[in-house]
């Protein structure tokens, strides 16, 4: 009997000694991520944070120009990026994929697109096609309107491109909710304005406007059709495994993040607080996104986060 005893004692403490394994070193606490500025990273930045503080991480988000983002990756100065849209983000890319200093660990949203928009009734009046811009020129003062700096290089592409006869044309960089206002009140005048469009957004429901053709030069065909994917600094996933793990299992679906940025654009809830209502309306993802992941102290995650957001 006491030697029943004693294996099922020695199973026990193998058990726990796993689980605990499967925790991270200390190093690992602070958690560094960051996001250019749009509002689909904020969100799903956001619901990383928040299950990492769950975790008992301590997740820090920096906003920052996409080149910024790189090279900070590319010197160890953040750790991870959810944001990379393939193609629009490929010559973003390019060299540190070839240097292997940034390294993708996986997709974590399909059904994204990314390219140029008008709104309909400049779509209706023939504007359905980049090669139309050029025709309405004075129509729209020559300007295209984009998000942050360091964000909008295919627009530049796009200006540069002899083919299309865009030369003098502006680009006019501000950030994605001075793109928006700028369209909403070039939309209430009924004036042209060609912006930066992609789903997913609200601004897909909130403005009646339409993708044009005619830019898979640019940003990839079926209107700039993409992936999004997770990518974190050479060598993180294997130095923090378990937070490796949490990043390869966090996949997000375009209605999950329509509501959720609408929670940042409409309510003007921060990111952790749109994350933390989008996980309770949604608590079945958890099953998902926590399969085998642990808190920092090697407990299973599930339990432990359930509790935390009172679920």
């Amino acid at each position: 009997m006491k030697t029943r005893c004693f294996g099922l004692a020695a199973l026990a403490l193998a058990a726990t000694t796993q689980v605990a394994g499967a925790a991270d070193p200390a190093s690992c606490k602070v958690v560094r991520m960051a996001e250019p500025g749009w509002n689909d990273l904020a969100f799903t930045t956001g619901v990383a944070s928040t299950l990492l503080s769950a975790m008992g991480y301590e997740p820090q988000s920096s906003l920052l120009g996409i080149d910024v983002i790189y090279a900070s990756m590319k010197n160890k100065d953040l750790d991870v990026f959810l944001g990379y849209w393939d193609p629009a983000m490929v010559t973003y890319y390019k060299a540190y994929k070839e240097d292997g200093s940034v390294e993708t660990v996986g997709v974590n949203l399909t059904g994204a697109k990314y390219t140029l928009a008008v709104p309909t009734y400049a779509w209706e009046a023939g504007v359905k096609d980049f090669a139309d811009l050029q025709k309405f020129a004075e129509k729209f003062d020559k300007k295209m309107f984009g998000i942050e700096s360091g964000s909008n290089q295919l627009m530049f592409d796009t200006v540069a491109d002899p083919a299309l006869g865009l030369a003098g044309w502006e680009v006019v960089e501000s950030s994605e909710v001075g793109m928006l206002t700028e369209l909403e009140r070039k939309a209430k005048k009924g004036e042209y304005i060609v912006f930066q469009g992609w789903a997913p957004h609200p601004m897909n429901s909130k403005f009646d406007f339409k993708y044009l053709t005619g830019g898979d030069k640019f940003y990839g065909p079926d209107f700039g059709a993409a992936t999004v994917s997770t990518q974190v600094r050479q060598g993180y996933a294997g130095e923090c495994p378990n937070v490796g793990k949490l990043l390869s299992n966090l996949v997000f679906d375009i209605d999950f993040e329509n509501k959720g940025m609408g929670y940042l654009i409409d309510d003007g809830m921060k990111p952790e607080e749109a994350g933390a209502k989008s996980i309770s309306q949604a608590p079945a993802l958890l099953e998902k996104w926590l399969d085998g992941v642990t808190t920092l102290d090697g407990q299973p995650a599930l339990p432990a986060v359930k509790a935390k957001l009172g679920l």
